[in-house]
């Protein structure tokens, strides 16, 4: 039996059909009918973004400038190439800073119901305030990009051609969201699986698959992003941050943004898609890999046991959730990093 998530806020906020039209995105009626009943749906194949929006944001999302020192773009922190995160516990901004958390991966972020591991922000426009601003990221703000920017005629001509205006605060706000929007990496085996290729994955995988919602992972994990959808205790089973031991106020989660004692060490559910590329895990980036997260998970929110043949059984099956971006199949990346 699932195990029903203990928190009223923790209820599913599903990526509905009228929803995924609103921004942008469109299912075959086909897909549709072949997931509607399984938890998880597999990502749309096609959205209809503005292109000249889409590639200015993604000229923006690599440009150093944005930063105090020009030293990173957001790229540096989440670069495509590494499964939209940066491979690293904590993930390191102006001056060598350390920051205070793991950077959650860009790849489908427009899927997440908030953003942030607190999820302090409500939109991709809003979510890209905090690290221009953080002194630990970029250590900027919205005055000294916009005077950088300003004798740039190539990207004048782009914000006028995309916006009828130049560079402003909502016009870069609005070209980086469209450009995040756009990274979204459907095709993986596992939405063949569901839109009725029953071939694209074997037997273990398929296994993995029914282990995963059989011991309850899926209470948390499920729709468009395999999570991104809820808040949700870290340690609901056990006391995960006495155990680790070193608490940091990063680790009171959600608590910082409403000071209500139940939101002590809440989280946003990260997504699992592509889960395969973007070790190590949890906002604390305390997981070195998939099997010490799910060793993780049994134990502190699940709160039960499994044999090790489960526990590799459902690794397989999180593997087949590493999708395509532009064609290009991600799962190939993690390949070529072994």
């Amino acid at each position: 039996m699932v195990p029903t998530p203990p928190r009223e806020f923790a209820r599913p906020i599903e990526f509905t059909w009228p929803a995924a039209i609103a921004t942008g995105f469109a299912f075959s009626f086909g897909a549709v009918s072949a997931q509607m009943n399984e938890p998880i749906k597999p990502i749309p194949i096609e959205n209809h973004l503005p292109a000249a929006k889409v590639e200015l944001g993604k000229i923006l999302f690599n440009d150093k400038r944005f930063s105090k020192d020009n030293s990173i773009s957001c790229a540096s922190c989440h670069n495509l190439e590494k499964g939209g995160a940066d491979k690293l516990p904590l993930s390191i901004g102006i001056g060598g800073a350390k920051g205070a958390v793991n950077s959650p991966t860009v790849l489908n972020s427009g899927f997440n119901f908030r953003q942030f591991w607190d999820g302090r922000a409500n939109s991709l426009e809003e979510q890209m305030v905090g690290p221009i601003h953080d002194p630990k990221e970029m250590g900027s703000n919205w005055q000294k990009i916009l005077s950088k920017l300003a004798g740039d005629t190539e990207l004048d001509k782009r914000f006028k051609a995309a916006y009828g205006s130049g560079a402003t605060i909502a016009n870069i706000q609005d070209a980086l969201a469209n450009f995040q929007r756009d990274l979204t990496t459907p095709n993986s085996r596992f939405d063949r699986y569901l839109m009725g290729d029953k071939k694209s994955l074997s037997a273990d995988e398929i296994k993995g698959y029914q282990l995963f919602k059989n011991y309850g992972c899926v209470a948390c994990h499920q729709g468009v992003n395999v999570g991104g959808n809820m808040f949700q205790t870290f340690g609901v089973m056990g006391d995960y941050f006495k155990n680790r031991g070193n608490v940091t106020n990063a680790d009171m989660g959600r608590y910082n943004i409403t000071k209500k004692d139940s939101d002590k060490h809440v989280f946003k559910v990260p997504s699992l898609r592509n889960v395969a590329l973007t070790a190590p895990y949890f906002h604390d980036g305390s997981a070195k890999n998939l099997r010490e997260a799910i060793e993780v998970m049994f134990q502190y929110q699940l709160g039960r046991s499994a044999s090790d043949e489960d526990k590799q059984l459902i690794e397989k099956f999180l593997i087949t959730l590493t999708g395509e971006f532009k064609g290009r199949k991600l799962e190939d990346t993690l390949k070529s990093e072994k």
